[in-house]
């Protein structure tokens, strides 16, 4: 028996899909940038990418980059979070590019390029309707020339953000009027912009449909690229394999019992006051995971007919009444997971991480 729990990572299918996420946005001319977030840049899982044909990559976390960097990946790097104005300094040494939306934090980032002798690159964020980070439209060209005025820093695109806050799905609209900002930009201050920076994960449903606007020519992928999935859209991506991650945990217990406590209930230990429903006595099997391993909401048991009941900091509670499996201790249960659920789970030091290829 393995160690347990245990994120199980088939780096083979990362590949697998890196070179279909690629080959289908190649096709219309779109570059892909590979989100590492994900997965706390584990350097495995990046090698495993850039096998696929990812050439740049992406970090929301200057420590992930930092890492990267310190691994000798001297691929360019995008910092996906907008910059802290107190970290300029790290921001222009390690990353090639970052996401601004504050004229103020653009400012110091080409400050602090030119003391370094480097030129950083400026993605400006434009807020087409997801309302977290970016420029709002009508301020877009206001935005743009001060920035192209500053020494040590260019500006090299506009990008935009779906689905992260507003849930706002990406379209031929809100993407088309994103090129139209680049035209104006270009019309009117003479600036031409190299990259347009349509979205991720979710943006590939255009893609698939060619209907993506002419002009997009990036995406930042990171979600399609680990698990195949866009929760955005709510769907599976049919061209890609949802199998690159498991989760094992070991079972510690196996009773039948009631479905409802026995006696007065009040709050659990996060707070909560729980509500059961009497289905009468249920087989239940206890796995060594809980809310300090991993984002509960976030997993899911590959065993359909199996239910999870709830969860403490140490303890999750599986209804495995209905399995055909004879569940006993010292068994595993595996789950799915999620996006959110990877972050977790990726980022949890009470998690060991397992690497595979197949055939050894």
């Amino acid at each position: 028996m393995q160690e347990c729990p245990v994120l199980e990572i088939d780096l083979d299918t990362i590949t697998f899909n890196s070179l279909q996420v690629v080959k289908k946005c190649r096709e219309e001319d779109i570059t892909v940038v590979g989100v590492t977030k994900g997965f706390t840049a584990m350097h495995q899982i990046v090698t495993a990418m850039l096998r696929g044909g990812i050439e740049e990559l992406a970090d929301a976390r200057m420590e992930n980059i930092i890492e990267l960097r310190t691994r000798n990946f001297d691929n360019p790097i995008t910092l996906l979070r907008i910059p802290r104005l107190s970290n300029v300094k790290n921001v222009v040494q390690y990353a090639d590019t970052s996401m601004n939306s504050e004229i103020t934090v653009i400012k110091a980032l080409a400050e602090a390029a030119q003391k370094i002798g480097k030129v950083h690159q400026i993605i400006l964020m434009v807020d087409v309707g997801d309302l977290r980070e970016g420029v709002l439209q009508e301020n877009v060209l206001g935005a743009v020339a001060q920035i192209i005025g500053l020494r040590g820093v260019v500006l090299a695109g506009l990008g935009t953000n779906m689905g992260c806050f507003g849930g706002i799905l990406p379209s031929v609209d809100n993407l088309g009027l994103l090129v139209e900002l680049s035209y104006a930009v270009e019309r009117n201050l003479g600036h031409k912009l190299e990259i347009i920076s349509g979205g991720g994960t979710s943006s590939l449903l255009l893609v698939e449909n060619n209907t993506v606007p002419a002009g997009i020519n990036q995406l930042r992928v990171g979600e399609g690229i680990l698990l195949g999935t866009d929760t955005t859209n709510n769907r599976s991506i049919p061209w890609l394999r949802q199998d690159t991650f498991l989760l094992r945990a070991e079972v510690i217990e196996v009773k039948s019992k009631p479905s409802v406590p026995i006696g007065e209930i009040g709050q659990d230990a996060f707070g909560n006051v729980p509500e059961f429903k009497d289905v009468g006595i249920r087989k239940r099997a206890i796995v060594e995971l809980g809310k300090q391993d991993v984002y509960m909401e976030g997993i899911f048991p590959l065993d359909q007919t199996m239910r999870i009941l709830g969860a403490s900091s140490d303890h999750t509670i599986v209804d495995i009444t209905d399995s055909e499996q004879e569940i006993k201790v010292g068994d595993e249960i595996v789950f799915g997971l999620t996006y959110p659920g990877l972050l977790s789970a990726s980022d949890s030091r009470y998690v060991k991480k397992q690497f595979k290829r197949r055939g050894k």
